[in-house]
């Protein structure tokens, strides 16, 4: 019986460790958790719609870079698109050995313009390309197109016969300033008459090389070019006053108008403006115009 007494009073004091909860603990602890698992429902919403905005904001972002990468990847060309072109056209006719110019007896212009808005480019390194003029064929773009590749341009670039001096002499590299350049001494050394349209075009391309732009070609319309001997009967646009009066156009030389003003002593420009003014009925009467 004592050893059954001992063993119990030894037991008591674990009894006492051993601690239970009351009420008031027990009742908090609920309403923590009950808080708790509220307060989750309340911001669950809210924290998904910050979480899907953003996330959609960056997969916009990633997706938008990638799609600028792919088009210039495709495209890396279209970011400019320039070409070169004349400005005027060439004055006619075109004779070996003689200087060719432009409309009006003006410098033949050449410019840089952008593609997409129609103006000379004035500024960038482009607007100070280095440009080279070339012959080309009479029939190349003939269907009055630019679509032809660089490729094509420079497969119809006509050179000299054999044997024969350089095509065209002069200053055929030019720098371009503003966006413009000025010719100011190109002729011709052969006639046209031995290719295969009988006609020459002037072209003009750029020498230098600008990363992702594209910079295409331009050509005049076709033209025949004579030998020089053949300027000796070249009207003058617009004749001086001191011109022989069959450098007017209709009257050829020692033809027979040209005889007529002659005999009347009207042999220069001059000299057909003064009888024009003092008594045009007389000059019509010389030239036999009524």
């Amino acid at each position: 019986m004592s050893q059954k007494r001992r063993t119990e009073e030894a037991a008591r004091p674990d009894d006492k460790r051993r601690r239970f909860p009351n009420l008031k603990s027990v009742i908090l602890e609920v309403m923590r958790t009950q808080s708790i698992h509220l307060l989750e429902q309340m911001l669950e919403p809210s924290i998904r719609k910050v979480v899907k905005e953003e996330v959609e904001q960056a997969l916009l972002k990633h997706f938008t870079s990638i799609k600028r990468s792919c088009e210039k990847e495709v495209h890396p060309s279209e970011a400019r698109s320039l070409q070169l072109q004349f400005l005027n056209t060439l004055s006619r006719p075109v004779f070996t050995g003689a200087r060719i110019e432009g409309a009006g007896n003006f410098n033949i212009k050449i410019a840089l313009v952008d593609c997409s808005t129609g103006k000379i480019v004035d500024s960038g390194p482009e607007s100070s390309a280095k440009v080279e003029i070339v012959v080309l064929e009479g029939d190349f773009g003939g269907d009055g197109s630019n679509g032809w590749t660089p490729e094509e341009f420079k497969n119809n670039i006509v050179k000299e016969r054999e044997g024969r001096r350089p095509l065209l002499a002069g200053d055929l590299v030019l720098n371009l300033k503003d966006g413009v350049a000025l010719v100011d001494e190109i002729t011709f050394s052969d006639n046209s008459s031995w290719t295969r349209s009988r006609r020459f075009r002037l072209g003009v391309r750029v020498i230098d090389k600008f990363d992702g732009i594209d910079i295409k070609e331009a050509k005049t319309e076709p033209f025949i070019v004579r030998d020089h001997r053949g300027e000796l009967y070249k009207k003058h646009h617009p004749p001086s006053l001191l011109d022989e009066v069959w450098r007017l156009e209709k009257i050829g030389k020692e033809g027979a108008f040209h005889k007529r003003l002659a005999q009347a002593n009207i042999k220069t420009v001059k000299d057909f403006l003064i009888q024009l003014f003092v008594d045009a009925s007389k000059l019509r009467d010389v030239t036999g115009c009524s």
